[in-house]
């Protein structure tokens, strides 16, 4: 079976630059561009240019050195919005309008005071719009998670007629349960007759902590492109996180799907994200969490040292992580501490790792984690002990 290629759209300097305090400057946004294009991201989003002079600059500048993927400004269904995004993108190789507007019926009543059908003709006319500047136009439909599907259809065949070259599906509020947004995706695909024409990209937020589950359904589903940021960052509880998505294609390899990231940088590039958006990456987050590859309960570990794929579905090596870790708690075993003794540079037998366990455990009690100093000191200890009896 024919593997299909997913587009990885990139919005970390643009919907990750969202979260409070990770504002970026137009330097920093430079060299977060030039590493996601390393990466093997197929479209970066690099801002929304109408909504500052210094992110229209940021998206100007990055446009001139960013050649080999996408770049991408977004704008709201506005000409003015649309015809700045258009500036800011003319020293782009292959420029991409995002522009769009919200589509469910609280969106339409609450944030416009509008009805279906004016809705209707103004995603139409950005669209129009858009096209009059680049041949690659996206239309997102806002909070399209909670839009009725009839009307979503009748939208997105809509904007498609009308030049759309994508389609973006939101689920702005991270609302939809997994099969809900994977059956909206199918439902598109069923029923719009010019889906064809374009590429469905799915754009999950965590609200409900569903933003990657939901994503791999609509890509099962028929989408083409995952919209998504390093580490999850993002509005609210964050997007979705590109390392988890691609890892999911990855080693479930036989859903018949592949990207061009080169994995072996998710890690160098969590990192680089982190430090410069100055926002710490949760220990136990998926990949790339400081803890993806620890193991500190005496069951995993022993496992583990027996056979690594008893507890590691993945080789750090694989996402540019360190080697895994013997973490040594008071939940550890003896297999774990008689692996960091011989680590550490000591050849103990059973009856000598019986013999320091019991000290270990009186220490470990003690300590959160016991560290390879102390280990040091009990051999230390125990030899002498030896020497004397």
């Amino acid at each position: 079976m024919p593997q299909r290629k997913i587009d990885i759209f990139d919005t970390t300097l643009r919907d990750g630059e969202q979260v409070p305090g990770c504002k970026l400057n137009t330097k920093e946004k430079i060299e977060l561009a030039i590493a996601l294009e390393d990466l093997g991201v197929d479209i970066l989003e690099a801002g929304f240019p109408i909504s500052s002079p210094g992110d229209f600059n940021s998206v100007r500048e990055i446009s001139k050195v960013v050649k080999n993927v996408t770049i991408t400004a977004l704008s709201r269904a506005v000409q003015k919005d649309i015809e700045v995004a258009a500036d800011a993108l003319k020293y782009a190789v292959r420029p991409r309008i995002h522009t769009g507007i919200g589509t469910s019926d609280l969106h339409i009543k609450s944030k416009f005071n509008s009805n279906r059908e004016d809705i209707l003709q103004r995603a139409i006319q950005c669209v129009k719009w858009a096209r009059n500047f680049v041949d690659d136009v996206e239309f997102y439909a806002e909070d399209a998670g909670r839009t009725d599907n009839e009307y979503l259809a009748r939208v997105i065949e809509a904007v498609i007629g009308a030049g759309a070259s994508v389609v973006n599906i939101p689920d702005t509020t991270g609302y939809c349960l997994p099969h809900q947004y994977g059956d909206k995706i199918a439902y598109l695909k069923n029923n719009v007759s010019n889906i064809d024409k374009a590429t469905i990209s799915c754009h999950c937020h965590n609200d409900l902590g569903l933003a990657t589950a939901n994503s791999i359904a609509g890509v099962i589903a028929g989408a083409g492109q995952i919209e998504c940021t390093i580490n999850g960052l993002g509005e609210r509880a964050g997007n979705t996180s590109l390392e988890e998505c691609v890892m999911i294609l990855k080693q479930h390899h036989s859903l018949g799907f592949y990207t061009n990231i080169k994995t072996e940088k998710l890690n160098p590039m969590s990192r680089l994200v982190s430090d410069t958006m100055r926002m710490p990456v949760q220990p136990n987050k998926a990949i790339v969490g400081g803890n993806a590859f620890a193991h500190s309960s005496g069951i995993h570990q022993d496992g583990f040292l027996k056979d690594a794929l008893t507890y590691e579905i993945i080789n750090p090596r694989d996402v540019g992580a360190d080697d895994s870790k013997i973490v040594l708690t008071a939940r550890s075993g003896r297999s774990a501490l008689a692996h960091r003794f011989q680590k550490i540079g000591y050849q103990f037998n059973r009856n000598d790792v019986d013999a320091l366990y019991q000290q270990f455990l009186v220490v470990a009690d003690k300590k959160k984690e016991v560290q390879d100093e102390d280990l040091h000191q009990m051999a230390k200890e125990y030899q002498l002990t030896v020497v004397n009896a």
